[in-house]
């Protein structure tokens, strides 16, 4: 289990104060803002205007702009560029990149090998930041943000799964929701009854005291869709999450992820290329050379096996 951090604090304890920027949705600053983040800051953060002396409470994924059609936005990338140095060359991973991603939506991300997918999978998940632009979480610039802060944002607003399943063996299923959550420096007991909830609610409740090697593909995946649950993000990130599986499990899995999502009003962002997943979501965004080549929401696309709108994929 989680131990304590460096002096014998736990990594939740630690509180810090912020003055960051407010931004309407082209990106320009409107106003600056008092940011409180600490253990007793899991359910809104305490803002307080510049020069107005008021402070109100801003419940998680309240974007500031509202968002298209007054939806909120729990996620937005502003101008973003993303450039790396290989080799002594410059290689722009994303060039540009405007995104909107609302709260309780379910997006898919695609496009090919080097298209830039994985680096907006990334952005969005506050495990990369823009060489030029901006990327809010919930608000936040996490350009603005020191690398304890972006781990603060990252185990409290953000859900993690992955095509490995990446479980730690030596852990049961229980032990292994539990981690989130004692990071985030929950209560041992109360921890342990969530997990149990959880993982019942995911069909896993006969199985909370097995470890990885005596679970199949299907149930493991299960587990860590628990696991990214547990601290009640306000996004799940999942990178190609049935790849591992085979076709009835896979289903079974985006069923279960849909489901969640609709009942828990909680955004999923999935990197696929499962046409399967794309039939359950509500919007998908193409990705090609660096740029958002298109956004189309689900309803307006014909997809048959092989094809999406009559293009090969």
């Amino acid at each position: 289990m989680p131990g304590a951090a460096r002096g014998g604090r736990r990594p939740g304890r630690r509180r810090w104060d912020r003055d960051l920027p407010l931004r309407d949705s082209e990106g320009a600053a409107t106003g600056r803002c008092r940011v409180h983040m600490g253990a007793a800051d899991e359910k809104g953060r305490a803002m307080t205007g510049a020069g107005s002396g008021e402070t109100t409470t801003v419940a998680p994924g309240r974007s500031s702009a509202g968002g298209s059609l007054g939806r909120d936005v729990v996620a937005r990338a502003v101008g973003v560029h993303k450039e790396y140095v290989m080799g002594g060359e410059i290689v722009r991973a994303l060039q540009g990149v405007d995104l909107d991603v609302y709260r309780g939506e379910y997006l898919a991300i695609m496009g090919p090998s080097g298209s830039g997918k994985t680096t907006l999978f990334n952005m969005i998940g506050g495990l990369d930041k823009p060489t030029r632009g901006m990327v809010f979480i919930d608000e936040v610039d996490v350009a603005q943000l020191d690398a304890y802060e972006l781990a603060w944002l990252r185990c409290r607003k953000i859900g993690y799964i992955f095509q490995s399943f990446n479980l730690l063996p030596a852990l049961t299923a229980l032990e292994n929701v539990m981690m989130p959550m004692l990071f985030a420096n929950v209560d041992p007991d109360e921890a342990r009854d969530k997990a149990v909830e959880i993982l019942r609610r995911v069909g896993l409740g006969d199985r909370i005291f097995h470890r990885p090697a005596r679970m199949s593909g299907g149930q493991q995946q299960r587990v860590a869709i628990a696991r990214a649950m547990a601290n009640d993000p306000a996004i799940v990130l999942a990178d190609e999450p049935t790849a591992n599986l085979d076709l009835h499990t896979g289903k079974a899995i985006i069923d279960l992820l849909k489901e969640l999502s609709r009942t828990l009003n909680v955004t999923v962002v999935s990197a696929t290329h499962d046409h399967k997943m794309l039939n359950i979501c509500d919007r998908v965004v193409w990705i090609r050379d660096g740029k958002i080549e298109r956004i189309e929401l689900r309803e307006n696309l014909k997809i048959t096996v092989g094809s999406i709108d009559g293009q090969e994929e």
